[in-house]
């Protein structure tokens, strides 16, 4: 497939960050793009709303469907699938990018917490893929992409924060069981997580502050490895694929320019990255 223009794609959390940017780099092929976040209004510290990425993506040559959902509410994910078909005709792509995190060990991890990073970063995963499902199997470039981890066994990546890790090594597991499954129907299942830390929110109000969130690469490299995955036929299926690496794959050997603070060489590498 050589773009994706007329191609209707659903991406979860869109309303900032690594969303956001999948969206813009889509919609510069013309793409049909669902920006589906909880987002309605401004945060003080958190910039980007549904409606303001929607009018991003119209800028940046896409159309766009900006549509409230909750993806722990499964009535909210079905309102949102019945709006995208009801607009566009159809769905073609679907990205589980919605996250929630929390650093933290199991003892000090409230359940309330586990249970909300596993209603977002497992079930909903499942959820949403569940409901897409008849659409994409109509769909002749079908694709499911998860933002998540490949799934690394060393107790380190245990130790400190297992509540968070379990419920993203979930979504990578979906990633395989689902790539299996849905492989007679056509549909592409894969998962992408960065090589090195990604200047987002989660980096800067979670996981380390604003240092950092200055040795880190911004989110146009995920983009970019987003597309080149989306871009691929659905033969290429069941992979736990690392932006970098991806790209290099792919010919690209140019990567300074995704750096926050120009000239850094050195790079903070992600969770679950030896």
């Amino acid at each position: 497939m050589p773009d994706l223009s007329s191609k209707t794609i659903i991406i979860t959390g869109a309303s900032r960050g690594i969303g956001r940017e999948i969206a813009l780099r889509c919609a510069a092929d013309g793409a049909n793009i669902v920006i589906a976040a909880k987002t309605t209004e401004p945060h003080p510290k958190l910039p980007g709303t549904i409606y303001s990425v929607a009018d991003e993506v119209i800028s940046a040559g896409g159309q766009a469907l900006p549509i409230q959902v909750d993806v722990r509410d499964e009535h909210s994910i079905a309102q949102m699938i019945e709006q995208t078909t009801a607009h566009f005709g159809g769905i073609d792509m679907l990205i589980n990018n919605a996250g929630a995190i929390r650093l933290t060990p199991a003892e000090k991890t409230p359940i309330s917490r586990f249970d909300l990073m596993h209603q977002i970063n497992t079930r909903a995963v499942l959820l949403c893929s569940q409901l897409a499902l008849p659409w994409l199997k109509k769909s002749d470039c079908a694709h499911i992409l998860n933002l998540s981890p490949p799934i690394n066994l060393n107790k380190k990546w245990f130790k400190d924060y297992t509540p968070y890790t379990i419920t993203k090594y979930a979504m990578s597991m979906l990633t395989l069981g689902l790539a299996e499954e849905f492989r007679s129907d056509n549909i592409a299942v894969n998962s992408l997580w960065p090589k090195t830390t990604i200047a987002t929110a989660a980096v800067e109000f979670e996981a380390g502050g604003k240092d950092l969130f200055n040795i880190s690469r911004t989110p146009a490299i995920m983009a970019d490895a987003a597309y080149a995955i989306l871009t691929s036929g659905t033969e290429f299926t069941g992979n736990h694929c690392i932006d970098e690496n991806l790209l290099r794959e792919r010919g690209v050997t140019e990567f300074d320019h995704y750096a926050v603070v120009p000239g850094t060489k050195a790079f903070f590498t992600d969770l679950y990255i030896d």
